[in-house]
């Protein structure tokens, strides 16, 4: 498998040397900036680097678009025209709906936007990991215009790659960020300023930094020209949040201020019982259910299902397609955790008018 990585920096990094590792793929690296290439080849994260993108596509199926979210369109949009007509294009940026909403023509059945969850407040390549993935989401945007085929093919690559595919639409990963990713980042950067603040107030040292205010503002300022394409492209939505948290905090503000000890005991352990249920909602488990259907060989067909489960929560473990010699039809079957999810599926399937068969 021969996969190009356009953008040799953490991500993209990351992205080669899990390849090369857990796939055994020939990764092709291209990189603007002269410095990256060269740390990207001593790190080893490629098999070698080109100086243009049509020499790094060439040949590749699977494409990954490594750069800030800012100049993804344009990059998306060079890798499609200089790429084979059976390459898939994605993309790993923090902010989907601009990015899909600007990828038109020809080639757009092609392309399939993408969201790791995985970093680290440092960046380059120099930080690179073959197991950052490791068990991370990683969503997929398809639209009504995607490939069947090519969302097969990326889904299984990222799979291999150690990471756990989720199909969703563009406006909810957004929404879901802005909440679980852009807002966190916007509180620990205010809650430094309010640090810094009260630090240049009182006459004396503050008391030694807390492992608690630590932990809280461990991204604050983290690669501001990357957090500033963010907020920029998900502002709507970020600022959205930004104002729900604010209206939050003046309601703890009174209830703090009331005294009642066991009602504001109360609210603490409510955020402990919430906390749990959300960091356990995302765990897998239970055994692996097939569900078997027919479809016709059109685009978007994938897609359409994929997002469908997707909105009702139901994770897909694996899929596999199966065109029938006269590509006209197909079969697909998909791999869910658990009874109860595999029959909940198949009536989502069902109610999207196909036949579908569950099997342990």
């Amino acid at each position: 498998m021969r996969i190009a990585v356009l953008g040799v920096g953490l991500i993209g990094g990351s992205i080669g040397l899990a390849a090369k590792r857990r796939l055994g793929a020939e990764v092709i690296g291209f990189d603007p900036d002269p410095a990256a290439r060269e740390r990207g080849l001593e790190r080893e994260t490629v098999d070698r680097m080109d100086d243009s993108i049509a020499e790094a596509v060439d040949g590749a199926e699977v494409v990954f678009c490594a750069a800030p979210v800012g100049v993804l369109p344009g990059l998306v949009s060079e890798a499609l025209v200089s790429s084979g007509e059976q390459a898939a294009v994605t993309d790993v940026g923090s902010t989907k709906g601009t990015l899909v909403g600007e990828v038109r023509g020809p080639h757009q059945e092609r392309f399939i936007g993408g969201h790791p969850l995985a970093g680290a407040e440092t960046a380059g390549v120099e930080n690179a990991r073959a197991d950052l993935f490791e068990g991370a989401r990683w969503y997929l945007t398809p639209t009504e215009r995607s490939s069947g085929l090519l969302y097969d093919r990326l889904q299984r690559a990222i799979a291999d790659l150690g990471a756990r595919p989720q199909a969703i639409d563009a406006e909810t990963h957004d929404r879901l960020m802005a909440t679980v990713s852009h807002l966190p980042h916007v509180i620990a950067n205010v809650l430094v300023q309010q640090a810094a603040a009260a630090a240049a107030e009182e006459s004396e040292r503050l008391p030694e930094i807390g492992p608690s205010f630590r932990d809280t503002t461990r991204v604050a300022g983290a690669n501001p020209p990357i957090w500033g394409d963010i907020f920029a492209t998900n502002r709507d939505a970020v600022a959205r949040e930004v104002e729900l948290v604010s209206e939050r905090l003046r309601e703890a503000a009174e209830l703090i201020r009331s005294g009642d000890a066991e009602r504001v005991g109360a609210w603490h352990g409510a955020a402990r019982e919430h906390r749990r249920r959300l960091l356990e909602a995302d765990l897998v488990g239970g055994e692996l259910y097939q569900l078997r259907l027919s479809v016709e060989n059109r685009p978007g067909t994938v897609a359409e299902i994929a997002l469908a489960l997707g909105r009702a929560g139901v994770n897909i473990e694996d899929m596999a397609l199966y065109p029938a010699p006269d590509m006209r039809t197909g079969a697909v079957s998909l791999w869910v955790a658990g009874e109860g999810e595999a029959e909940r599926a198949a009536e989502i399937v069902r109610g999207l008018g196909h036949n579908v068969s569950v099997t342990r």
